[in-house]
């Protein structure tokens, strides 16, 4: 089934819309998710073709390479900061949609956790979801 995710930053001056099935629903522990979001994880969707992405307004990126050495790029609101998504260049074809920037961010259902092997003692989520202690295998 095909859902329309739409949703932006915290002031407003962000838009984005984006049709498609999620790929992925995940919790991610990893260090950068940590600092990130200024907590434990970063929730994201996972959606595929990103050509299909509308985006109102002016967004700033900043590339951070990953432990693959694959740098991805952070989306994010220049006025109020708030991160909306990340592309990855290894994978184009991709965009994960942070899901506190979601409108209706009820509709996340997240499937897995990855890096778990990086989370913080205090930073429990999900209980019964299928854990990966870095990346799930391709």
């Amino acid at each position: 089934m095909s859902e329309a995710y739409t949703g932006g930053c915290a002031c407003g001056a962000i838009r984005y819309e984006k049709a498609g099935a999620p790929i992925a629903a995940l919790h991610c522990q990893c260090r950068q998710c940590q600092q990130r979001s200024g907590t434990g994880h970063a929730s994201y969707v996972v959606l595929d073709r990103r050509d299909d992405l509308i985006v109102r307004g002016e967004l700033q990126t900043w590339p951070v390479a990953g432990d693959s050495g694959n740098v991805k790029h952070n989306a994010f609101c220049p006025i109020c900061g708030s991160s909306v998504f990340v592309t990855f260049e290894a994978m184009p074809e991709m965009i994960a949609i942070h899901v506190g920037s979601l409108d209706d961010p009820s509709c996340f259902h997240p499937g897995m956790v990855t890096y778990a092997a990086r989370a913080q003692q205090w930073d429990r989520v999900g209980p019964g979801l299928k854990s990966f202690a870095e990346m799930p295998p391709g």
